[in-house]
């Protein structure tokens, strides 16, 4: 597997968020016979087309055919929700609708787009990608790091500059409407070459903005945690990570005959893969959690299947481990996923937002408010450094496997209280990459 620099990673970004740009912003002004520019921020970039060619690169280079257009078509979709509801949330607009096409979900997402998103992915893997090497490297080197700091530079200053304006806050807001009217200036100057009708930016763009009522306050004031926020998402994260990890422990127990452990951090009983697909389907589903149960079964085999595919590759790209490998069940796709386990995701969901959740959110809105909020960010704390010191136990158990020494003291103090004997008891599945 390829492991991507970050500088190629920042040019895969850069390169993509161009291409995303020209292509909304085409098809924008034909649909609408005007031009339109459909770049999130001033400059001309589409920031979710860059990300999503970034997530897909690497997390998905192992795959192809139609299972590089599934998955391309899954991660781009889910993307372009979480980009939707953000805007929504910060700004309180909706700058994309798809209410009045087939197969949408709340008006952020649709069938026909996800397609599209499938088909884009899998040219990029397979074409896109090499051949955005070969014209780069037509360029000088020292150019192309030139160009590079530039890039992230008007970046910084565009999104900035955007947000600024858009809350209308913070100092120097003359200054940051010269900055934005500069990079609008470029936009304009390069979307003429696309189209001669120039309209302004983001409402001209996005001619369905609507404004987003404010959700009312709850007539009970002073409920702990209440709804979906970040109280109720990090303690649903840490009670997910261990109920997972007595699940999984107890599963291997009945499946296998003995005892192991299965969880992701050197301390307590914590499975971070399972933590974070309890807190993320439920910001994902939330608004949804009183649909039907084959809806939420379907989303859960979808989303929990990606879901873990893409921390199998991650995990193996940054710790140079293999976690679990399930090559040797049947419908399986490298080893990372098998059928069977990620109906296993889409049961999961259905018991959780019918079952369990309501139960588990319950008790926690109970909870008196400042405690809770200060039992939360002492555990929150506590996980931030589980997971620190866990990333590098597991860093230096691949690099000792390498023969690589440290003179780190930091690292040193790895090594004495989490050597390979330790290591094997708290990871006993890990096997190192070829």
């Amino acid at each position: 597997m390829r492991v991507f620099s970050g500088y190629e990673l920042l040019w895969l970004f850069f390169v993509y968020s161009f291409l995303g740009w020209i292509l909304e912003t085409v098809t924008a002004t034909l649909r609408q016979r005007k031009f339109s520019n459909r770049g999130l921020v001033n400059g001309p970039f589409c920031v979710m087309y860059g990300i999503t060619a970034v997530l897909i690169s690497v997390g998905l280079q192992e795959l192809t055919g139609f299972w590089l257009f599934l998955f391309s078509m899954v991660y781009a979709t889910v993307i372009e929700w979480i980009g939707g509801h953000l805007i929504e949330k910060a700004f309180k607009e909706r700058w994309w609708d798809y209410s009045d096409v087939k197969w949408n979900l709340d008006g952020y997402i649709c069938f026909p787009a996800s397609f599209l998103w499938g088909i884009l992915g899998f040219v990029s893997v397979t074409w896109g990608n090499a051949l955005t090497w070969k014209l780069l490297s037509f360029l000088p080197t020292l150019l192309m790091h030139i160009l590079l700091l530039v890039l992230m530079a008007v970046m910084a200053i565009d999104i900035t500059a955007s947000f600024l304006l858009l809350i209308k806050k913070g100092p120097n807001l003359e200054q940051w409407a010269a900055a934005n009217e500069q990079l609008d200036k470029v936009s304009d100057h390069l979307s003429f070459l696309i189209t001669q009708w120039i309209e302004k930016r983001i409402r001209k763009a996005y001619p369905k903005v609507k404004k987003v009522r404010k959700a009312e306050k709850s007539a009970e004031e002073g409920v702990f945690a209440e709804g979906c926020g970040f109280y109720k998402l990090m303690l649903l994260f840490i009670i997910g990570a261990f109920l997972g990890d007595i699940v999984e422990t107890i599963f291997c127990r009945v499946t296998m005959g003995y005892w192991m452990s299965r969880s992701s951090l050197v301390w307590g009983p914590f499975s971070i893969v399972w933590g974070l697909a309890l807190a993320l389907v439920t910001l994902l589903l939330y608004k949804y959690k009183d649909h039907s149960d084959s809806f939420l079964f379907m989303m859960g085999t979808l989303l929990g299947g990606g879901y873990e595919y893409l921390c199998s590759v991650f995990t193996e790209i940054f710790f140079g481990k293999v976690f679990w490998d399930y090559s040797e069940l049947p419908f399986n796709l490298g080893g990372r996923i098998n059928l069977l386990y990620c109906f296993f995701w889409g049961i999961a969901a259905v018991i959780w937002f019918k079952k369990v959740y309501p139960v588990l959110s319950a008790w926690i809105e109970k909870i008196p408010v400042l405690p809770g909020k200060i039992i939360t960010w002492m555990l929150t704390v506590f996980m931030f450094v589980n997971i620190i010191v866990s990333s590098m136990a597991l860093v230096r158990y691949d690099q000792r496997a390498k023969g690589i020494e440290t003179e780190n003291t930091v690292l040193e103090w790895v090594d004495t209280h989490f050597d390979d004997d330790r290591m094997k008891q708290i990871y006993p599945k890990a096997k190192a990459t070829d």
